[in-house]
């Protein structure tokens, strides 16, 4: 494939795996993110939407799965050593237990604006971000954590998790009557998220046990069958719903590269904390990638499609920041395993584009997507829509192991960053 992106001494040296320039490189980037997004903070309660310059942006409706991902970065960055993270962690603890959680029925609403209710669904995807932030929160001493933990896992174990199954439902009315039939991967990729998080942070076996009967359906059920590609959608009974074509951007039909690192990543980890068990687990996750890179990747622009047609064909070519982000995620763990050539040269060659066509150098974040130019654009996102992606990207490569995050990040970002 004759482009400069695919081209391994076209690399620069800052973005080469573990070498002090890059590990400086990376801490860098992560305390400009942290600055960046302390903007957020809405002195009335939740938090701001940054435009591209960082000032909040109009609006006041506040979703579930920003105040929660703004709570677990600034968790997992303060367990990195970063100073003035407590802020944002009070704040959105104290809105997601005061706001979002809903006294008369139970459970987290998804969307507030100022005093009122903007949606009142409760939405799988939206409740494991709350287990996820509350786990985080626990890595980094809040005390408010337990109340929050134990409270969300109650009712993902009561309403969302499917036992015959092995998997979370997706979406309720607020009163918990039935929405629709509707079964996802999306929200069950990040449950296997936030139910290792919450391994890591109690120790209680059944998070590790949910996680892992996902994680079977999925990569060793579905990937399996289908060519190392991940299907998105699916009736009740769990069968593949090939013609399903929802909201384009968050539930778009066919299959989503990105999503097939992020699952492939959390596979790695949950072996790496079942102890690298002789399963397999190296090996599936790799298929996932490599055929994730080589379906997704655009040789002559570089960037990743976000969507795929069922054989791997291109289907949304649009380009966005999260699956480059994702990739970085799941490269770097394969080579503290070791790794290979290939590995090396992917993980270098998507921090470059990265660095060329996300990264914000003037204010800090990273711009959500860019036009056929390779140029920062407005489409889909408003302003800079969360750190949660990036600051992982910056923060996974540094820790030194796979599993274990939070300890391991420890006093990581008190490296003077340049």
């Amino acid at each position: 494939m004759p482009s400069d992106f695919l081209d391994s001494s076209a690399i620069e040296s800052r973005h080469c795996f573990n070498t002090p320039e890059h590990r400086s490189w990376l801490v860098n980037d992560a305390h400009r993110q942290i600055a960046f997004f302390k903007a957020s903070l809405r002195p009335e309660g939740g938090f701001f939407v940054l435009g591209h310059d960082g000032k909040p942006l109009v609006g006041t409706v506040q979703e579930l799965h920003t105040t929660t991902r703004l709570v677990h970065s600034y968790a997992l960055a303060k367990c990195a050593g970063a100073d003035g993270c407590d802020q944002i962690i009070d704040h959105g603890l104290s809105y997601l237990w005061k706001r979002h959680r809903d006294a008369q029925h139970g459970g987290y609403l998804w969307a507030l604006d100022g005093v009122d209710i903007h949606d009142d669904r409760k939405l799988a995807y939206g409740h494991v971000f709350v287990l996820l932030a509350g786990a985080s929160a626990k890595l980094s001493g809040h005390p408010d954590a337990d109340r929050l933990i134990d409270d969300v896992t109650e009712v993902l174990e009561q309403r969302f998790w499917e036992e015959d199954a092995g998997l979370f439902a997706d979406e309720w009315n607020r009163d918990w009557t039935p929405f629709s039939d509707y079964r996802g991967m999306n929200a069950n990729m990040h449950g296997v998220e936030a139910l290792l998080t919450a391994f890591e942070a109690t120790g209680r076996q059944s998070y590790l046990d949910k996680a892992g009967r996902i994680l079977r359906f999925f990569i060793d059920g579905m990937a399996l069958s289908e060519g190392w590609r991940l299907p998105e959608h699916y009736t009740k009974s769990w069968q593949i719903d090939r013609s399903y074509s929802g909201n384009p951007m968050f539930r778009p039909a066919g299959t989503t590269p990105g999503h097939s690192f992020e699952l492939a990543r959390l596979l790695l980890q949950c072996w790496d904390l079942k102890g690298r068990p002789n399963d397999g687990s190296p090996d599936k996750a790799w298929s996932l990638v490599q055929r994730a890179l080589e379906d997704a990747w655009d040789a002559k622009k570089g960037g990743l499609a976000y969507t795929l047609q069922f054989d791997g064909t291109p289907y949304i070519r649009d380009r966005y920041w999260w699956p480059v982000t994702e990739a970085i995620g799941v490269l770097a763990c394969f080579l503290k395993l070791g790794g290979t050539e290939a590995q090396k040269d992917w993980y270098a060659r998507l921090w470059q584009f990265a660095d060329a066509h996300f990264i914000d150098h003037e204010h800090g974040g990273w711009y959500p997507e860019i036009d056929a130019e390779g140029r920062p654009t407005v489409t889909q996102f408003n302003g800079k829509p969360d750190i949660y992606h990036a600051l992982q990207a910056t923060l996974i490569p540094l820790a030194q192991h796979i599993s274990r995050l939070g300890e391991n990040l420890h006093g990581l970002l008190k490296i003077t960053a340049d």
